[in-house]
């Protein structure tokens, strides 16, 4: 039975609702996890608001020093964090491993914080007179984070969290609960004090008693937009500073110069790793020209006839793409699949298909390539979150980059090609957050911050690098005056620095 960790231990109650933990690749439930009542989670705010009192007064240096020594114990620990990973959610355990390892570049930068948090000093702003800046922590934190990087994206929010002095709660998904836990006591096991990071898992009930309690100051999130709008309005009502980051329909654009083999390639992964669950997955690759998208879709095509489709764990010979995480959302996203048939789009490689489905109980689905689609259709409009590529066809640059700039959501994009003018052209007019050129999955190195625009993005500060220490922290200004004698008059005059 997974519950929660609370003041550093793991804690179950036997009165409180569960839910199924589900084993992905053997379609069978592997355990229970316990849903908190909005009760259980307001005792542990409580707990990491008494915390507060005495962690924030601990030295950056300290701090910084339980960060090395927690990314020192996943490092030793990292088979088992990875098998985790893939028995609840389905991934390979190699890229299990390479979620880890950009999670831990995070808590490589928050090790960082004595020089991140310095603040900073100008001398002599007026005659014998220096101001300073403080960059102060919140309080108590909370994280609301999604099932399909259940490591690496808590790990973009607490690390940074406890090195600027805030105590956490994280609120994972019910669907993979245990790695959450195993790094609530590897934190424990580096030194981190009881009661500064705490693990609550639960559903809405949990969710809107992080959202409304008084001692929560801020609240970070990563999901689906119609949630993210829900946790910023929400959060934002009750005076929280809020973080949310939403769906994302990633565009790949390939120009006519472009090697077709290296872009089947970058797309092979960017659109089938993890089973395309991923918010910087691409799902829609842009041909310039119908050359293009013909030799595309040809050698896309072959690709996928050969692609290893099953359990990301416990075999000789590990398979390129695991199952889908639930059986709901298989059928969620086959579903899809229906819908771009019937609305017109040509589909040359069906992923129901796969030879994996007649002989496994588990959800897998093999990697599914539409061509010939358009915009109006809902394979185009909305994020499906699996292994589904879709073709669309352009006659030019400007033509894709309107077609980009269109879409409601701007997380993340990218495009392929030799020529510098139009790479600059298209990193210049492109709205959206996360640019890559060449790169298929351009997400940002831990020291710089991650973040969409649009609709896939509801706050001013994205996630980790700068605006992670920004967000986690409120800046106070000081400014100070020693006079070589006592003011003897009164000034009724709005003060000028001279």
């Amino acid at each position: 039975m997974i519950g929660n960790y609370i003041n550093g231990a793991r804690v179950t109650d036997d009165s409180a609702p569960t839910a199924e933990i589900f084993d992905p690749a053997l379609g069978a439930v592997t355990g229970q996890v316990q849903l908190s009542s909005a009760q259980a989670t307001r005792d542990a705010i409580a707990n990491a608001a008494k915390a507060f009192e005495t962690w924030s007064k601990i030295t950056p240096l300290n701090r910084s020093r339980i960060l090395f020594k927690f990314k020192d114990l996943m490092e030793a620990n990292i088979d088992e964090l990875a098998n985790l990973i893939s028995r609840e959610h389905g991934k390979v355990e190699s890229d299990a491993k390479g979620e880890l390892t950009r999670g831990l570049e995070v808590v490589e930068f928050a090790c960082g914080i004595p020089h991140l948090q310095k603040g900073e000093h100008s001398r002599n702003v007026g005659r014998n007179v220096d101001s300073h800046s403080l960059m102060t922590p919140l309080g108590v934190c909370a994280g609301i984070t999604p099932f399909n990087f259940p490591a690496m994206v808590p790990m973009w929010m607490f690390p940074i969290a406890l090195a600027t002095g805030n105590t956490f709660i994280l609120k994972p998904s019910e669907k993979n609960p245990s790695i959450s836990i195993r790094m609530a006591e590897l934190l424990t096991q580096a030194g981190l004090p009881d009661g500064v990071f705490n693990v609550v898992q639960g559903g809405k009930e949990s969710v809107d008693e992080i959202l409304e309690n008084c001692q929560v100051e801020a609240v970070s999130f990563v999901g689906s937009t119609p949630i993210a709008e829900y946790i910023y309005q929400k959060g934002s009502q009750y005076g929280k500073r809020v973080q949310a980051l939403g769906g994302a329909k990633n565009h790949m654009v390939v120009m006519p110069d472009a090697d077709i083999s290296q872009v089947t390639g970058a797309l092979m992964g960017a659109a089938y790793g993890s089973a395309g669950e991923r918010c910087m997955a691409i799902s829609v690759a842009v041909a310039v020209g119908d050359e293009v998208a013909d030799a595309l879709v040809a050698q896309l095509s072959d690709e996928l006839q050969t692609m290893k489709v099953g359990p990301g764990y416990g075999v000789s010979e590990e398979n390129e793409m695991g199952p889908l995480v639930t059986e709901a959302h298989l059928e969620k996203v086959k579903g899809y699949i229906a819908a771009g048939k019937a609305e017109g789009a040509t589909l040359l490689v069906d992923g129901r298909e796969h030879d994996v489905t007649k002989t496994s109980s588990g959800y897998f689905l093999g990697g599914t390539l539409f061509d010939h689609v358009s915009k109006e259709m809902s394979i185009y409009q909305e994020e499906i979150f699996g292994p589904v590529l879709c073709v669309m066809r352009v006659k030019s640059l400007d033509e894709a980059i309107g077609l980009i700039n269109d879409h409601e959501f701007g997380n993340g994009t990218s495009i392929f090609t030799q020529n510098g003018m139009a790479s600059r052209e298209f990193s210049d007019q492109i709205q959206v957050g996360m640019v890559g050129i060449n790169v298929p999955i351009p997400v940002p190195m831990a020291f710089h911050s991650f973040g969409g625009w649009k609709r896939s993005l509801f706050g001013p500060l994205h996630m980790h690098g700068s605006d992670g220490v920004r967000f986690f922290t409120r800046m106070k200004t000081i400014t100070t005056r020693w006079p070589h004698v006592s003011q003897v008059t009164s000034d009724f005059i709005m003060p000028t620095m001279k």
